[in-house]
C-alpha cells in the first residue's frame, strides 16, 4: 500500500521521494552540472530503496518524460524515451539533475519541515514526506495498484489549481462547484481535447471516481484539386504513437472502416503530425474521425480514482475540495515547523550576540581570565552573570573578531534579529498570518507557472462533449442496394440489387428459398428463433452472392435445436406480435430487440416444449388481432387486450383442449380477414361470428381457409 499510493501531501510515492532526496545529498539542483543516472541510481538503492536498479531507473526515466509527466521532476540528458513507446538508452549513458519543481519540493527540508527515519539499514535518515511547496499530486497526478486497491490520477494545471487552492483559503466552506469552475479538468502533457460532459466532471471530482473522455486533435489540410488530408496534430495521454498507426493501419487493411481510408503516415519530428488520407473528397471528416474515435486510441478514457494515503497511514478516496485542503493544512504545518526553527535559530543566536557584546564591554577583564586561569569558562559565568553557551562562544571567539568594527556590526545584528523575532513571534501565534504566508506562496507558484508561460499554458483543449444521437455511423457504409436470401436450412448470402420474385437463385442440393428481403447495405437485419430469441446483423457484415452463402449459425449463436422463424429489416419505432406454441404473446418493440452480441436479445421466454412460433409486424393502423390454432379455430379480439412488453412469456392469445397455436396476424378490421390462397389472397369481410374476448377458444375457420393453417 505504502508503495503503491501517492501521499496526499506531496503526491509521490517512496521510490520518487528517495529520487528526489539522494539528488538533493549529491548536489543535483537545477544550476549545477548533471551526474550519471547510474551514480544517481547507485545512491538510492545503496542508501534508501533495497530494491532493483532498473525498477529505481524506470522511476527517474518516467520523472524526466515531458509527455509522461505534465511538469518533470527531473531534468534528463540523453536518450530518455519518446512518445512512440522506444525505451530509454541505458543509465551508464544517460545523465540527470533536479527541475525547478523538484526543488520547490525539497524547500525547507534541512529546517525541519518535516519529520525523518531511519533506513532500511539504519545507517542514515531519510524523509517520511516532502516538505512539497508545490501541489504535486493534483499537478503530475499518479497511477498505481496495490493489494485490494488502486489508484488514478490525472495531471492538471497548477495556475488553475493555484486559484482554486486560493479561493479555497479565502473561502474554507467552498463547494466543489465553486472549484471545478476554476480547476475546469485534467491537463495532460500530450494536450488532447477533453469532451466530457460538465455534469459528469463535477460528479467526478466530487465523490473522487469518474472518467474523463479525451480525444485526439485533429485538422483538416487542402491538398489541392479539391482534396483534403486530416492532420493529427495531438494524441491521448498515454498513447504509444506507433501503435496507433499500427492499429489504424489494420483497420485499413481489414476493411472495417468500409474503404474510406486509403493511408496513414507518420510525418512527426518534435512536434506530432499524424497525416490521414480520405478515399475521396466525398468523405465527411467529421464522420470519419467520429469513426475513427470509435475504433481507435485516438478516443481512450482516463479514469479518476482519487484513492491516497491520507496523512501518509490511511488510504482514502477524496474528492477535489479534500485533496487541495489536505496539501493546504501540510503547507500550514510546513509553515508553523520552519518558523519554529527559525524562531530557535535566532534566539540561539541573540544569546551569543549577548555574550559577545559583554566581552566587548569588559576585553581587558575577559582576556586576562582567559590567560590566566586553567578553567577560564566557570569564572567568565560567574563573573559576568553568562550562560554556558555564551561562554563557549566567547571562547571560541577568533582574536580578528575583536575589532571595533566588529562591535558595531554585533549591535546591528543584534537589534535586527530581535525585530525579526517579534514578526516570527507572531506568525506562530496568528493562524491567519500563517494562511496569508501560504497564499503568498501560492501566489508565487502561480506567477511562475503562470497561464502565460511556456510551462504553465493549457495543453488541453476543453470541448464540447459530442451527441451520439447526432452522428450516424451508417452514413459511413457506402448505400447500396442489395437482396439477402436465407435458404431453408440456413444459409444466408447478400446479391447486388433487389431482384425480383421470380429470379434464378440457386440452392444446395436438397434446400429452397424460406426467406427474400430488398435492403440496403446500411440496413440491420432482425433474426427471430424459436428459443424466443432475438439476433442482429448489419447487411454490410453479411457474405456476398458468390456460392450458396455461409451458415447464419456462424454468425450468431443460435443453438442447433433451433430453428429461424423470421427474418425482417429493422426499423426504428416499429412494433411486432411475438407468440409461442402455447397460445401465448405479446407486443415487442423492434428498438429493444436489437442485440449488441452474438447471443442475441431473449425477448418471448419460452421453456419446456413450447417453442416460439409466430413475429408478423404489428401496424399502428391495426386494431385486431386474429389467432388460429392447430384445431382450426379462429378468434378475432380487440388490440387493447393484448399488451406490449419488453420481455416475458407474455398472456393467452387463445385457449386449446388439444394440440396449440398455428399462427397469429394484427390488422384492421373495417378491411376484413386475409389469408394467402395459393398465388392469389382471399379476404373475409363478414367476420362477426368469429369476434371474442382475448383467451377464447374461437370457431372454426370460414370456408375456403388456408390449408396449411397460416395467415400468409
Amino acid at each position: 500500500m505504502s508503495r503503491s499510493l501517492p501521499d496526499v501531501r506531496d503526491g509521490l510515492k517512496p521510490v520518487h521521494r528517495r529520487l528526489l532526496f539522494a539528488m538533493r545529498q549529491l548536489r543535483l539542483d537545477p544550476s549545477s552540472g548533471y551526474k550519471k543516472c547510474a551514480r544517481v541510481v547507485g545512491d538510492v538503492i545503496g542508501k534508501f530503496h533495497p530494491h532493483g536498479d532498473q525498477a529505481v531507473y524506470d522511476a527517474l526515466v518516467r520523472l524526466a518524460q515531458d509527455f509522461a509527466v505534465r511538469y518533470p521532476l527531473i531534468d534528463g540528458q540523453g536518450n530518455f524515451g519518446n512518445i512512440d513507446g522506444d525505451n530509454a538508452a541505458a543509465m551508464r549513458y544517460t545523465e540527470s539533475r533536479m527541475t525547478v519543481v523538484a526543488e520547490l519540493l525539497l524547500d525547507g527540508i534541512d529546517q525541519d519541515a518535516v519529520d525523518f527515519r531511519d533506513t532500511y539499514d539504519g545507517d542514515d535518515s531519510e524523509p517520511i514526506v516532502l516538505p512539497a511547496g508545490f501541489p504535486n499530486l493534483l499537478a503530475n497526478g499518479s497511477s498505481g495498484i496495490a493489494v485490494g486497491m488502486a489508484t488514478n490520477i490525472p495531471p492538471h494545471n497548477v495556475a488553475e489549481l493555484c486559484d482554486a487552492l486560493l479561493h479555497l483559503i479565502d473561502n474554507p466552506k467552498a463547494e466543489v462547484a465553486e472549484l471545478v469552475e476554476m480547476v475546469r479538468g485534467p491537463d495532460f502533457p500530450t494536450g488532447g481535447v477533453l469532451v466530457e460532459t460538465p455534469e459528469n466532471i463535477l460528479e467526478a471530482y466530487e465523490t473522487g471516481r469518474g472518467g474523463f473522455r479525451l480525444r485526439a486533435k485533429w485538422e483538416t489540410e487542402d491538398v489541392g484539386r479539391g482534396q483534403y488530408v486530416i492532420i493529427v496534430t495531438e494524441i491521448p495521454y498515454q498513447v504509444q504513437k506507433s501503435k496507433l498507426i499500427e492499429k489504424i493501419a489494420d483497420l485499413i487493411n481489414n476493411k472495417k472502416l468500409s474503404g474510406l481510408l486509403t493511408d496513414v503516415r507518420d510525418e512527426s519530428t518534435e512536434d506530432v503530425r499524424i497525416v490521414i488520407e480520405p478515399r475521396s473528397r466525398t468523405v465527411v471528416p467529421e464522420l470519419l474521425m467520429e469513426s475513427l474515435f470509435k475504433l481507435s486510441e485516438l478516443e481512450t478514457r482516463f479514469a479518476l480514482n482519487l484513492n491516497v494515503l491520507d496523512g501518509g497511514r490511511v488510504p482514502k478516496v477524496m474528492s477535489l475540495k479534500e485533496a487541495l485542503k489536505a496539501f493546504l493544512d501540510h503547507q500550514i504545518n510546513v509553515l508553523v515547523r520552519r518558523t519554529a526553527f527559525r524562531l530557535d535559530k535566532i534566539e540561539h543566536r541573540l544569546e551569543v550576540l549577548a555574550g559577545y557584546l559583554v566581552v566587548y564591554l569588559n576585553l581587558d577583564e575577559v582576556i586576562a581570565i582567559i590567560r590566566e586561569e586553567d578553567e577560564p569558562k566557570p569564572f567568565l559565568i560567574k563573573r559576568f552573570t553568562l550562560t554556558d553557551v555564551q561562554a563557549e562562544s566567547i571562547l571560541n571567539m577568533r582574536l580578528r573578531s575583536l575589532r571595533r568594527l566588529e562591535q558595531e556590526g554585533l549591535r546591528t545584528e543584534f537589534e535586527g534579529l530581535e525585530g525579526e523575532r517579534d514578526v516570527v513571534q507572531k506568525v506562530l501565534e496568528s493562524k491567519g498570518r500563517q494562511k496569508t504566508l501560504v497564499g503568498k506562496n501560492i501566489k508565487e507558484i502561480a506567477k511562475t507557472f503562470g497561464k502565460d508561460t511556456k510551462l504553465g499554458a493549457r495543453r488541453t483543449e476543453i470541448g464540447k462533449a459530442p451527441d451520439v444521437q447526432e452522428i450516424s455511423f451508417d452514413a459511413l457504409i457506402e448505400k447500396e442496394p442489395v437482396t439477402i436470401i436465407c435458404s431453408k436450412m440456413g444459409w444466408i448470402r447478400t446479391m447486388k440489387g433487389h431482384l425480383e420474385k421470380d429470379a434464378d437463385v440457386k440452392f444446395k442440393e436438397g434446400d429452397g428459398p424460406a426467406f427474400s428481403l430488398h435492403a440496403q447495405t446500411t440496413d440491420k437485419v432482425l433474426l427471430f428463433g424459436t428459443n424466443g430469441r432475438f439476433y442482429t446483423m448489419g447487411c454490410d457484415k453479411l457474405p456476398g452472392g458468390r456460392g450458396n452463402g455461409e451458415p447464419v449459425r456462424l454468425m450468431i449463436d443460435l443453438p442447433k435445436e433451433d430453428e429461424i422463424i423470421n427474418l425482417s429489416l429493422y426499423e426504428a419505432g416499429t412494433k411486432m406480435l411475438v407468440a409461442a406454441s402455447d397460445g401465448r404473446g405479446f407486443i415487442a418493440d423492434a428498438d429493444a430487440a436489437v442485440a449488441q452480441t452474438k447471443n442475441g436479445k431473449q425477448v418471448l421466454n419460452v421453456k419446456g416444449g413450447v417453442k416460439a412460433l409466430v413475429c408478423m409486424p404489428a401496424p399502428k393502423e391495426g386494431d385486431s388481432v386474429a389467432v388460429v390454432g392447430e384445431n382450426r379455430k379462429v378468434l378475432i379480439f380487440p388490440r387493447d387486450e393484448l399488451p406490449e412488453m419488453a420481455r416475458g412469456r407474455g398472456v393467452v392469445l387463445q385457449r386449446y383442449k388439444d394440440g396449440g397455436l398455428s399462427d397469429a396476424k394484427i390488422f384492421k378490421l373495417s378491411e376484413g380477414l386475409s389469408w394467402a390462397a395459393g398465388d392469389r389472397t382471399r379476404t373475409e369481410t363478414d367476420v362477426m361470428a368469429w369476434l371474442g374476448k382475448r383467451a377464447q377458444a374461437g370457431r372454426m375457420a370460414p370456408r375456403g381457409f388456408a390449408s396449411n393453417n397460416k395467415f400468409t
